[in-house]
């Protein structure tokens, strides 16, 4: 696999950096010590500008190449995941409920190998900016750093991402042109009727009952509302109600995650959703409150980015280890606000045999952050030749 020369004589020193940031995980925007450890490597390796505290512990940092041309933003979150590992690694998590089960160490060593690489040799015209954000997996920090006008500030015109994929094999890339991931919102809906004995159930208003029928009901909006082939998912994940066998209770609750690809179709699930709790509200004499919390938009890669990114990574792993065509899917990803603002694409790479994602079993393969960081280098050197 042709890892760019220069790149793999650094694996051991990214390898120190991954298991380092492994150790020492935090969570969304609280990513004080990970941006102080960004902060210095990127020091270390020379680039021209560090810019900290952006979406709070979010870090810009420019490489500028040989003359003028446009800024290429490379991005990679930072943030872990409020779980227990057990891996057994020695250098498992050191926090107590937290840890990289997402991968988001092995994202920043890629881009910092990239960054050693680049800051190195210079061989592009332009300039890199290097996108470290932090709370990807809880507080949309992407949407907050372009919020804050780093597209503007720092003239970006182009923005490219890499998601690890475990038990994909190793160095194998899937993207494809549009939409890649899901965007993901969530109902949560609270019932209240009036509560009783459950022996004398008409000197109630039982909102079980209530809650099973709006339940089925939504079940109902994919398959007799949307076109076959809009992919779309509702789920209901969460039913609470009760306390005991003989008690009708006064109040009940479900929740459900809410995911497709096009704004029309996100749009007609959430008024489909309302329709159905307000009506069975009114048909069982329930009140209803309906929380919804509009989330990530779809990640939606620009085509000719897509294609471009698709001919990189061929030249990194391979026509036979790259798929521009993949089949999207129903995760989603808040580099979808970063695809809002500037054209780009976003691409998954396998590490090979592994526990899933967010999975207290996973640990990111050190051998891939080679792989990442020469995709990352030569996409700048092929975006911006000399």
């Amino acid at each position: 696999m042709p890892v760019l020369n220069r790149i793999a004589s650094y694996a051991e020193e990214m390898k120190g950096w991954r298991q380092h940031l492994h150790a020492n995980p935090e969570l969304s925007f609280d990513c004080h010590n990970t941006a102080a450890f960004i902060a210095e490597r990127l020091r270390e390796i020379g680039v021209d500008e560090v810019h900290t505290g952006i979406a709070t512990t979010g870090i810009v940092a420019i490489i500028n190449g040989q003359g003028e041309g446009p800024t290429i933003g490379l991005r990679a979150d930072m943030d872990a995941l409020p779980m227990e590992e057990i891996t057994g690694v020695d250098y498992a998590s050191t926090v107590p409920g937290k840890m990289h089960a997402c991968g988001h160490d092995g994202h920043v060593t890629m881009l910092l190998g990239a960054a050693k690489y680049l800051a190195e040799t210079r061989n592009f015209k332009g300039r890199v900016a290097l996108l470290f954000q932090p709370a990807e997996e809880d507080g949309a920090g992407g949407m907050v750093m372009v919020n804050e006008g780093v597209m503007d500030r720092f003239a970006i015109q182009s923005v490219y991402g890499i998601h690890n994929a475990p038990n994909v094999p190793l160095g194998h890339f899937l993207t494809t042109p549009g939409p890649l991931m899901a965007s993901v919102d969530t109902a949560v809906v609270t019932l209240t009727g009036k509560g009783g004995h459950g022996a004398t159930p008409h000197e109630c208003v039982d909102p079980v009952v209530a809650l099973i029928g709006m339940v089925a009901a939504v079940q109902t909006i994919i398959p007799r509302n949307v076109y076959a082939l809009d992919e779309a998912v509702i789920s209901v994940t969460m039913v609470h109600a009760g306390t005991a066998s003989n008690v009708i209770p006064e109040e009940a609750m479900f929740a459900a995650t809410i995911r497709c690809f096009k704004p029309e179709v996100r749009e007609l699930l959430k008024k489909r959703i309302y329709e159905i709790v307000e009506g069975h509200a009114l048909a069982y004499n329930v009140k209803a409150k309906i929380d919804y919390d509009w989330g990530y938009p779809a990640t939606i890669n620009h085509a000719a980015n897509a294609e471009f990114a698709t001919t990189v990574a061929t030249e990194i792993s391979g026509a036979e280890a790259v798929n521009g065509n993949a089949v999207r899917e129903m995760g989603s990803e808040d580099f979808s606000y970063m695809l809002e603002a500037r054209p780009g694409a976003y691409l998954f790479m396998g590490i090979g045999p592994n526990a899933g994602l967010h999975h207290p079993a996973y640990n990111f393969n050190d051998e891939a952050a080679p792989i990442g960081a020469s995709f990352f280098a030569r996409l700048v050197e092929r975006a911006l030749p000399v």
